[in-house]
C-alpha cells in the first residue's frame, strides 16, 4: 500500500499524518518535540504508522461476522497490549543504559550495590507496568518518560533506603539515561510487537488472529513525505519535501472543512491568521513570530506561575463568575500582573478568564490584519482544545463579525501534518 506522510514539527509537539493515494487519512501520531528534532520526526511517523495498522485491522475485522459490534473493544484490547509490549521494550533499553552509565569516580567501590538497586527497581517497574495498561486504567500521560519517571522516583527512593544507598546517586544515573533513551525511537519491528500483543490478549484470539495477520501482511510503502512546522528546517528531508506552515495549515483546514475561508491557528510558538480560497490555497496571512503572547507557550508560562497543569487552566477559567481585565499582552509582564492580582485577592478562576480573553483579543488583532473573518471560520492548533479559549473566541467572533460558522475538529492539532500529507499525495498522484 502506498503511504503519503505529512510531519509537522512544532515547538512543543511533533505530529504526523498518513494518507493513502485517495487522500483518506489512515493514521495519526504525536510525540514531544524534545531537543532532538530528527528523533521527534521518526517517533511521530512511527506512531502514525502504528495507527495506520490499527485502521487496517479495523477494516479486516469488519469482514468477520462473529465479532460484529465488538470491533472497538477488540482493537482497544489489542492496542493496550501493544503499548505494554512497547513499554517493556523501552524499559529494557532504559535498564541497559542505566547499567552502562554506572561508572566514574563517584561510583568507586559501589558499582555492584548500585547495579543491584537498579535491578530491583526495574523488576518492580515491570511488575507494576501491568496496572498501567489494564482495562480502564487512567494514565496521566502516554509518553514513556512520564510513565517510567513517576514510578522510578517512588520505587527508587524506597529501594535505595532499604539498601542504604543515597537516592541521588541512582537518580543521577536515571536522569542521564532517560535522555539517551527518549532520544532514540522505540526499537524492534512493529509487526512483531503486534503479534506478541495478539498472543498476550485473552479475548477471541482464535477469531481475530487471521484477520490481524492478514492486515499485518499488507506492506506500508512510504511513497512521499512532506515536512512542515516551526522546526521544519531541521527535518531530515530535501528542500523539495518542505512546505511552509501557512500553506500546510491552510490546506489542512480545507481538507477538514472544505468550506473554510478563514483559519486561526494558535500553536505553541506562534499564532497565524490565514485566508484561503475555495481550493484551500492561501490568499493572505498574518502571524506573530517574535513574541510568545497569545500562544501555547504563554499559557504554559501562566500554568507554571500558578503551579498548575496546562490542561487545568481551561476548566478553572470556565468556573469564573467575573472577568478580571488583564492589561498586559507581554508574557513576562502578564506573569507579574497575575501575581499582583492574586495579592489583591482576586480569584484564580477570574484572573484566568481574563487571561484567556487577552489571548483571544490578540488573536483577533492578527485576524483583522489578515483580512478579518469570513464564513466559514476554522480554529486549529493545541489551544483549540482549551474550552475557555474557545468560549472567548465565540463571543468575540459574534461581537465583531456576527453569526459565522466556527469549525473546531477534535483532531485539529494535526491540521499542519494533514496539509503536509495532502501535499505529499499531490506531489505523486495527478
Amino acid at each position: 500500500m502506498r503511504c503519503f506522510i505529512g510531519i509537522d514539527l512544532g515547538s512543543t509537539t511533533t505530529k504526523a499524518v498518513v494518507m493513502d493515494e485517495n487522500q483518506q487519512v489512515l493514521g495519526r501520531g504525536i510525540t514531544n518535540s524534545r531537543s532532538n528534532y530528527d528523533t521527534a520526526a521518526k517517533v511521530s511517523k512511527q506512531e502514525a504508522l502504528i495507527d495506520t495498522r490499527l485502521t487496517l485491522f479495523r477494516r479486516s475485522l469488519a469482514a468477520v461476522p462473529e465479532v460484529a459490534g465488538r470491533v472497538d473493544h477488540i482493537l482497544s484490547d489489542l492496542e493496550r497490549n501493544f503499548r505494554h509490549v512497547q513499554f517493556l521494550e523501552q524499559l529494557d533499553d532504559l535498564e541497559r543504559t542505566c547499567g552502562e552509565n554506572v561508572r566514574g569516580p563517584r561510583f568507586a567501590g559501589r558499582e555492584k550495590a548500585v547495579l543491584g538497586v537498579l535491578a530491583e527497581v526495574f523488576r518492580r517497574l515491570r511488575e507494576h507496568s501491568s496496572g498501567l495498561f489494564a482495562v480502564g486504567a487512567r494514565r496521566k500521560s502516554d509518553f514513556f518518560r512520564d510513565l517510567a519517571g513517576s514510578d522510578f522516583m517512588h520505587i527508587g527512593e524506597t529501594v535505595c533506603r532499604d539498601a542504604g544507598l543515597p537516592f541521588d546517586l541512582v537518580l543521577n544515573v536515571y536522569d542521564k539515561s532517560i535522555i539517551e533513551v527518549e532520544n532514540r525511537p522505540p526499537a524492534g519491528d512493529m509487526e512483531g510487537k503486534f503479534i506478541r500483543a495478539l498472543e498476550k490478549g485473552a479475548m477471541e484470539t482464535s477469531l481475530i488472529a487471521k484477520p490481524v495477520r492478514d492486515a499485518l501482511a499488507v506492506p506500508l510503502e512510504e511513497t512521499y513525505v512532506v515536512g512542515t512546522g516551526y522546526g521544519r528546517v531541521r527535518l531530515p528531508f530535501p528542500k523539495e519535501h518542505i512546505r511552509s506552515e501557512i500553506l500546510c495549515h491552510g490546506l489542512g483546514a480545507h481538507m477538514m472543512y472544505p468550506g473554510t475561508r478563514t483559519v486561526l491557528d494558535i500553536g505553541g510558538q506562534d499564532t497565524k491568521g490565514i485566508q484561503v480560497d475555495p481550493a484551500g490555497i492561501v490568499e493572505n496571512f498574518q502571524m506573530n513570530d517574535r513574541c510568545a503572547a497569545g500562544c501555547g507557550r504563554y499559557l504554559g508560562y501562566i500554568a507554571d506561575e500558578m503551579n498548575m497543569g496546562l490542561h487545568e487552566l481551561g476548566p478553572l477559567a470556565m468556573a469564573s463568575t467575573k472577568q478580571v481585565r488583564i492589561n498586559s499582552t507581554c508574557t513576562v509582564f502578564a506573569g507579574a500582573e497575575l501575581r499582583d492580582r492574586l495579592a489583591l485577592g482576586e480569584k484564580r478562576e477570574d484572573i484566568l478568564a481574563g487571561l484567556h480573553r487577552a489571548i483571544i483579543l490578540r488573536a483577533m488583532s492578527i485576524l483583522s490584519r489578515a483580512g478579518g473573518v469570513k464564513d466559514q471560520f476554522t480554529f486549529t492548533g493545541g489551544v483549540a482544545k482549551n474550552e475557555a479559549a474557545v468560549r472567548e473566541l465565540r463571543k468575540l467572533i459574534k461581537e465583531n463579525y456576527g453569526d459565522v460558522q466556527i469549525n473546531i475538529d477534535p483532531d485539529s492539532i494535526y491540521t499542519g501534518a494533514l496539509g503536509g500529507a495532502t501535499f505529499a499525495v499531490r506531489a505523486v498522484v495527478n
